[in-house]
């Protein structure tokens, strides 16, 4: 495995003393529903819905590396403040968990996890909305806008993921979309670090609709020994292509005694349409309740863009509660994974679960 850092992080576990979760599992009565609003102070002296977002500029090289690889990792995006500011959001976040994440949560993946969190917690627009994010993005995409099509806050993944590559992305197709990780806590020394398998996006083996790779199959020789480990640190982004196969290994028994958070998911570059998922798993990431049809071009508050700059508009319907999730909607999406293929794609999403 190629490592990117000879930097050695020391990140001891207490020895000889019982591991305890350091985040417990919420029970059902501690809930929320609808908007929640930490009402944090932005970073740098921005002013929420004023301030322009703020740029970071890669190399051509940092570009190349993710066309080329299937993946890079960008140091240092975000400074201490916005650390910080993203830590405590991700505190308010789990003191008061919203249902969006009961499913997930429950399903014991993550000791916390939701889907589309921008969309119910304003400090997350807000990141979106003024930090370098986009900028970043829509560099690495040589694009010159930058939607978010679908995000996930992850706390802690309980035994990690096998081999897989995403196909939550929302409503595009992985050419269209760039995934993305923001990283708040060092990489733990002997697990928690994602590993690639580099040059594997231009595979043509592994099914665009399949989550769980099996890395021995016939095809994938010339990928399989080709491995980049990434130990992220607070501050850190990591960009991949969405066919990049990948994975991330939990602690053995499963017991997070610190904290692994994350800020991740999927952007949309300019000229990126709706693509209507249901029949297959990918739906799940994208059951908003808008009027999208198969074809239209992505613009929409439920897909808010935040590169060149956000809009106005979109922020307003976003804060005032108009771009949810309705049950009816939910039903309707999700009942085409009754059919025998689409439920074989779906099931495969499960056997990415544990780490080894």
């Amino acid at each position: 495995i190629t490592k990117t850092s000879d930097d050695e992080i020391d990140i001891n576990e207490p020895v000889g003393i019982k591991k305890e979760k350091i985040l417990k599992e919420p029970a059902l009565w501690e809930y929320q529903f609808g908007l929640q609003n930490p009402d944090l102070t932005l970073p740098h002296g921005i002013v929420e819905g004023i301030t322009p977002p703020e740029k970071y500029e890669l190399t051509e090289e940092q570009i190349r590396t993710l066309e080329e690889d299937g993946v890079v990792h960008i140091k240092g995006v975000f400074d201490a403040e916005w650390v910080e500011y993203l830590r405590t959001a991700t505190a308010h976040q789990v003191d008061n968990p919203h249902f969006w994440a009961f499913a997930g949560t429950a399903s014991k993946l993550y000791d916390y996890i939701q889907r589309n969190v921008w969309q119910t917690n304003t400090a997350f627009a807000n990141f979106y909305y003024h930090s370098a994010m986009g900028h970043v993005l829509a560099q690495c995409g040589r694009t010159s806008e930058i939607r978010v099509s679908t995000d996930l806050l992850m706390v802690n993944p309980n035994k990690g993921f096998k081999w897989h590559q995403d196909n939550q992305n929302g409503p595009i197709i992985p050419e269209e979309g760039l995934r993305f990780w923001i990283t708040m806590d060092e990489t733990p020394k002997d697990y928690g670090a994602p590993v690639y398998l580099q040059k594997s996006h231009f595979n043509n083996i592994v099914d665009s609709q399949a989550v769980f790779v099996d890395i021995e199959q016939e095809g994938l020789e010339e990928y399989r020994n080709k491995q980049l480990e990434f130990r992220t640190m607070p501050g850190d982004m990591l960009i991949w292509h969405p066919r990049t196969i990948h994975k991330v290994d939990g602690p053995k028994d499963g017991i997070w005694s610190i904290y692994r958070r994350v800020l991740g998911g999927t952007v949309a570059k300019a000229g990126s349409l709706y693509h209507d998922k249901r029949g297959s798993g990918g739906v799940l990431s994208d059951l908003g309740r808008h009027t999208l049809k198969d074809g239209d071009k992505l613009s929409s508050p439920y897909f808010p863009i935040v590169y060149p700059k956000f809009d106005k508009i979109e922020a307003k319907e976003r804060n005032e509660g108009r771009v949810g999730r309705s049950p009816m909607d939910i039903v309707s999406k999700i009942g085409g994974l009754a059919t025998k293929a689409s439920g074989e794609r779906f099931n495969s999403f499960f056997k990415v679960l544990g780490s080894r």
